[in-house]
């Protein structure tokens, strides 16, 4: 007979606990299992023995190029690694109301615009509503099919019957199997959702695209357990109440990681940045202590932001650091060397750090940019407006050389900078052919005294 289960699953990572704990064991945060009751049947014995499958020596595999099928959207073709690949599964996550939903929207109208057949699945709206929103971005064709339903039976039968190139699952908390008693939305619901998915896109040969959001609070299980179900994973950053919007791919089976997409949020829907490096240093201050230009790698993308930071005297025993798009503890060890070896007394002094436009940098080659920053605030001068800075900060006060950096100066070269200041490692003769003064530095105080 069947009897009914009680399992906790950790809502981050998906790990599996017979009973509640505090602190996840696999992936160390507090506060996230929620419990759930699935029922276990009876074993079914079937008198149809399963094929068995050989296995195959590495060298007798025959393999072909991968058929990719163009968005038309560059930016979401550069993260996606040139195109969408036939047979993939697809995982598009991010906050509420960031613009997942607008950007497949508009990719499909791209893709049935030029000959591919799609397939949209929604459990949230009704087919007017999804008309409503489609009518905002432009013209479809007859080739854009809707389903509004959540019964995975139905949409796997739907998805086999129409033979689309490219399907899409907005969203997957609104889908259910019948077979599983829980709720939808629930880690139980969404993996098996996502293992069934994964079939159909291996078995039928078809694209698909599955919508997850995520909350401030984490509070919806969903995209953090599916990430290594997945093919791709495709994150949107960004604030709501800001413009741009920043599409990051975090895994990408076939190919290059950390790829972003820029772009920016219109009445018409989504728009790309052709030049992210114009639009993050639009509006940049001049003569203003505190902000530094800096050259960020994203991907195969150099992207010039400007660093924002201001000092000043603590009122309080203990001074406040904050930073918003770089990493606190980053920008700590930034203030420790500039204390230990640039002489500068930070201690008692409020930091705080930001990256204009929005964005979140892991670059170590920012560390000089930020590091000039701060001591342009905390001596109140101002760093040259034409003056660019690459360099990674070692505890020593080194400057240490950093990856890609002909491309880095070639995009300041590009946006009219005058100088550049990079690490000593990293000087290259090809630099002397570009309209640039280069000034290689070694050390964290050679740095300050040329700023």
């Amino acid at each position: 007979m069947a009897k009914e289960k009680q399992v906790f699953y950790c809502k981050e990572c998906g790990y599996e606990s017979v009973k509640w704990l505090g602190q996840c064991p696999g992936c160390h945060s507090w506060n996230t299992f929620v419990e759930e009751r699935i029922t276990v049947g009876a074993q079914k014995h079937s008198s149809n023995k399963k094929m068995v499958v050989a296995p195959t020596s590495i060298l007798d595999v025959t393999t072909a190029d991968e058929s990719r099928i163009k968005t038309n959207i560059s930016e979401l073709d550069r993260v996606l690694g040139g195109g969408i690949v036939k047979g993939s599964l697809v995982l598009v996550g991010g906050d509420p109301g960031i613009g997942k939903s607008t950007i497949l929207l508009q990719m499909c109208r791209n893709l049935v615009a030029k000959g591919d057949s799609v397939l949209y699945v929604s459990g949230e709206e009704s087919p007017s509503q999804i008309k409503m929103r489609a009518e905002r971005l432009g013209d479809f064709s007859k080739d854009m099919m809707l389903l509004c339903d959540n019964d995975m039976d139905n949409i796997s039968a739907a998805i086999q019957k129409s033979k689309s190139d490219v399907v899409v699952i907005d969203s997957i908390q609104t889908v259910l199997v019948d077979e599983i008693s829980s709720a939808p939305g629930t880690v139980t619901q969404v993996r098996e959702v996502t293992a069934r998915l994964m079939q159909l896109a291996k078995t039928c040969d078809v694209a698909i695209f599955i919508v997850g959001h995520v909350t401030k609070e984490g509070t919806v299980a969903g995209p953090r357990t599916l990430e290594h179900m997945v093919d791709s994973v495709l994150y949107f950053e960004g604030d709501s109440n800001n413009g741009f919007r920043i599409l990051r791919g975090v895994k990408n089976r076939f190919g290059s990681t950390n790829e972003i997409g820029v772009f920016t949020m219109t009445d018409k829907g989504l728009v790309e940045v052709d030049n992210p490096s114009q639009v993050m240093l639009n509006g940049r201050p001049i003569g203003v202590p505190g902000s530094v230009v800096v050259s960020s790698l994203e991907g195969t993308r150099p992207i010039l932001v400007e660093i924002q930071t201001l000092v000043c005297q603590t009122n309080f025993n203990m001074p406040r650091r904050t930073s918003v798009g770089v990493d606190y503890n980053r920008v700590n060890l930034i203030m420790a060397v500039l204390e230990k070896r640039a002489g500068l007394n930070l201690w008692g002094y409020d930091a705080y750090v930001s990256v204009a436009g929005g964005m979140r940098i892991n670059d170590p080659a920012i560390d000089l940019g930020v590091a000039c920053a701060i001591a342009s605030g905390f001596k109140n001068k101002p760093v040259g407006d034409d003056i660019m800075i690459i360099g990674e900060i070692g505890l020593a006060g080194e400057i240490r050389g950093v990856s890609n950096i002909l491309q880095r100066v070639k995009e300041a070269d590009k946006m009219g900078f005058k100088t550049c200041i990079i690490p000593k490692s990293n000087y290259d003769k090809a630099m002397n052919e570009l309209d640039i003064k280069i000034v290689c530095v070694s050390t964290l105080m050679e740095a300050l005294g040329q700023i």
